[in-house]
């Protein structure tokens, strides 16, 4: 999953977002999710494809703004920190932790 580098016009719809992808990020749409944002951080769009067409999710955050920082380069991210991502989090200070296995302690 990547965070696009620059803020986006996000009246683009599907076929605007794709042609970002190719061109911008040098992708290609189907292989992954792409994610973008406007200039005042306060929407999100996120571009994946699901079997046999694009999916396009929107978020408006009615209060406060996603926590974005890229500096002109795409970020990589996971399914847990997009789902921090969408939920208003600041999903780069935010991180995982290494599940206990039953077996450490016995």
């Amino acid at each position: 999953m990547l965070i696009a580098d620059r803020p986006v016009d996000l009246r683009k719809a599907t076929d605007g977002l794709c042609a970002l992808v190719m061109e911008s990020m040098q992708e290609k749409p189907d292989q992954g999710i792409y994610v973008f944002y406007n200039r005042a951080c306060n929407r999100i769009k996120v571009l994946g494809w699901h079997g046999n067409g694009f999916v396009l999710l929107y978020k408006r955050l009615e209060k406060g703004k996603f926590f974005i920082r890229t500096v002109g380069n795409k970020i990589n991210i996971d399914v847990k920190q997009l789902n921090w991502l969408i939920a208003g989090l600041d999903w780069q200070l935010l991180s995982t932790w290494e599940e206990p296995k039953f077996s450490t302690f016995f």
